[in-house]
């Protein structure tokens, strides 16, 4: 039985890059969809689900993608809204890259030799917000800043936000240099990642091939090389959707698989 992935996407035209993804991961058929909304997600997974018996509905599933997140987020619920029973297939958020980036850039700093202390991330979109999370759920106190105002961080400042951390986390906007890596490591940061790959960096001194590259006694990593890592993740997550017809999986779960990653080497 072919193994089918509903693609949904909210942006106009649905994204290539994923559809090229999802296929090199192992799934047969791609049916994506783009403008999807809310509403348009409830009658799109009825197709889905009512089309195959229980046993075989983990041979379906269902990744939710496009450049908004909050959208995104919102047709996902909507997805889950539509199952009941045991019809229902297994789901993949990934708005952006944001959850399976967000993973990546975190387990890239934690195989290594990880970091002891609060953390700092700066930039609060979409990867940012869920770098954030991720941490916090480690137990990992954070700080937080954004350069947006129209998105509050605790702190005020750069300064304020990097002051005493331990780990950085740069997730601000294409081209916007946040931070530089004199001004890291002057503050004592040990590990810095930069998940800006439009130049100009967003933590000046750091390049982007930098895997746990020393620069100034700071731990390097970055948007490059936490790319190839987010890459792998990406397809072991729609390659797992097919493996049950429950699974929901976001940045926690995204997190998860890259740690079996990393045992399995």
């Amino acid at each position: 039985m072919k193994r089918i992935l509903l693609h949904l996407d909210a942006d106009a035209q649905p994204s290539a890059f994923d559809r090229i993804v999802a296929l090199d991961a192992g799934a047969d058929e791609v049916l994506s969809y783009g403008g999807v909304t809310p509403d348009g997600a409830v009658a799109l997974t009825h197709g889905a689900i009512f089309t195959r018996g229980p046993e075989d509905l983990k041979h379906t599933a269902i990744f939710v993608g496009g450049s908004d997140a909050e959208r995104a987020e919102a047709i996902a619920e909507a997805v889950r809204g539509a199952f009941f029973g045991p019809l229902r297939v297994s789901v993949l958020r990934d708005p952006n890259g944001a959850n399976t980036t967000a993973a990546a850039a975190v387990l890239s700093v934690l195989a290594d030799d990880g970091f002891d202390g609060p953390a700092a991330v700066l930039g609060l979109g979409p990867v940012g917000g869920r770098v954030a999370a991720l941490l916090k759920e480690r137990d990992v106190a954070v700080r937080t800043y954004d350069p947006d105002e129209r998105r509050q961080g605790a702190a005020e400042s750069v300064a304020d936000a990097i002051a005493g951390a331990a780990a950085v986390f740069a997730c601000g906007p294409a081209g916007v240099e946040v931070a530089s890596l004199p001004e890291l490591a002057a503050a004592g940061v040990r590990v810095a990642v930069d998940l800006n790959a439009v130049p100009p960096a967003g933590v000046t001194g750091i390049e982007s091939h930098d895997r746990a590259e020393d620069r100034d006694g700071v731990r390097c990593y970055g948007a490059l090389a936490v790319g190839g890592l987010k890459m792998k993740i990406h397809r072991a997550a729609v390659a797992a959707l097919f493996e049950a017809n429950d699974r929901d999986l976001g940045a926690a779960e995204a997190l998860a698989i890259g740690e079996g990653l990393s045992r399995a080497k």
